[in-house]
């Protein structure tokens, strides 16, 4: 799913539930990780996170429903986007923009994929 389609169906709703149901749903969509991957571990994440990179396109992984959705929507924010233009990409307005209701332990989580791509 592109990240413009997430954003609009997070827009449908202000149920806080139902956006972090939405969330869950859209960790679904992650394609498999290809075999022979770069793949990094990324700390700071309650759940185990890797964010994976093959032929230029990423890929991710996370052992939580929640964490798998957030995964996506990070990677649906960067598909397309050279090292340069996702290094500029503003990732905190965006989150703002998507008004999800993540505790503080999902936010120490997202920053650190957020980091992972701003050190690209």
């Amino acid at each position: 799913m592109k990240y413009d389609e997430m954003k609009y169906a997070l827009s449908l709703t202000e149920n806080p539930v139902e956006k972090l149901e939405m969330v869950m749903d859209f960790g679904k969509s992650l394609a498999a990780v290809p075999d022979n991957a770069e793949c990094s571990e990324i700390t700071g994440c309650a759940s185990f996170v890797k964010i994976c990179r093959y032929n230029g396109k990423f890929y991710g992984f996370a052992d939580s429903a929640m964490v798998r959705g957030i995964v996506a929507i990070i990677l649906a924010m960067v598909d397309g986007k050279s090292d340069a233009e996702i290094k500029k990409f503003d990732f905190d307005v965006e989150f703002k923009g998507l008004d999800l209701n993540f505790g503080a332990a999902r936010l120490n989580g997202i920053q650190s994929m957020i980091s992972f791509f701003k050190n690209l």
